[in-house]
């Protein structure tokens, strides 16, 4: 699995899974609900991860519904 997007940001978490979902490419959501029991400090943000053979093709999903700015840096 490879981490492709970090946040905190609920609205933003929500946006990308249904992007992800309507574009066929599976997904976990890590820590999903951590932000709203940790007060949303930031401490522990939601991490959004997808199979390594999927990654390059949710990156450019993403990218291209103006979202490039949220993106990890991609595994060497």
């Amino acid at each position: 699995m490879q981490e492709i997007l970090r946040c905190n940001d609920p609205v933003l978490l929500s946006f990308v899974r249904a992007t992800l979902t309507q574009e066929g490419v599976e997904h976990v959501v890590f820590d999903g609900n951590m932000s709203v029991l940790e007060g949303s400090l930031g401490v522990l943000a939601a991490r959004v991860l997808v199979h390594e053979d999927d990654a390059p093709r949710a990156r450019r999903v993403l990218s291209e519904s103006g979202l490039s700015h949220e993106l990890r840096p991609e595994a060497p």
